[in-house]
């Protein structure tokens, strides 16, 4: 009944948030050079790897210009990249996970492997279930980026060690 859901809701949102969708691509063609589309592997239920859709927030190759994980006032994030990120329209393609069936409306939000390798045996039980485009996280600490302490510059390390506990642990109850 979950998958019926998602499918049918997806599809509705995909067709219903279309003209949104061709504006925000135009926006990111027109603001900077690069893929509409920032595509990523994560991991999924049961480990599986699948790539993950969001519209592209920051400059081109940007993982190769800085840290992995974004920090606030990030400089590589591009002007309509940060509207998109504060409005939550950088996720709306995730309609497309959801769609094809690697990720739910509702659920844990997915990882990246180089992060899940640090999951305890208990924390992988929020493996056992499909990632979702919300969860409690995102309702609970709406902007993550406000959660890194001014000037960090291990934005990776800070996040294993203080901001991924405490998630895992809200994915967990």
């Amino acid at each position: 009944m979950k998958r019926l859901f998602d499918i049918v809701f997806s599809l509705v949102g995909l067709i219903i948030s279309f003209p949104i969708f061709l504006i925000c691509a135009i926006l990111i063609k027109l603001n900077s050079k690069g893929a509409m589309f920032f595509k990523q592997e994560r991991v999924g239920k049961g480990g599986k790897l699948f790539k993950i859709f969001k519209f592209r927030t920051m400059v081109h190759n940007a993982e190769s210009k800085g840290p992995k994980i974004t920090s606030k006032n990030d400089s590589r994030v591009t002007s309509v990249g940060s509207v998109l990120r504060w409005s939550k329209l950088d996720e709306l393609p995730q309609l497309i996970n959801v769609l094809i069936g690697n990720m739910s409306f509702v659920g844990p939000r997915p990882e990246v492997p180089r992060v899940v390798k640090f999951y305890t045996e208990e924390q992988r039980q929020v493996l056992s279930v499909k990632p979702g485009i919300i969860g409690a996280n995102q309702i609970l600490a709406r902007n993550e980026s406000d959660l890194y302490p001014e000037g960090i510059e291990d934005t990776e390390s800070y996040y294993i060690k203080h901001i991924l506990p405490e998630k895992l642990k809200v994915d967990l109850d």
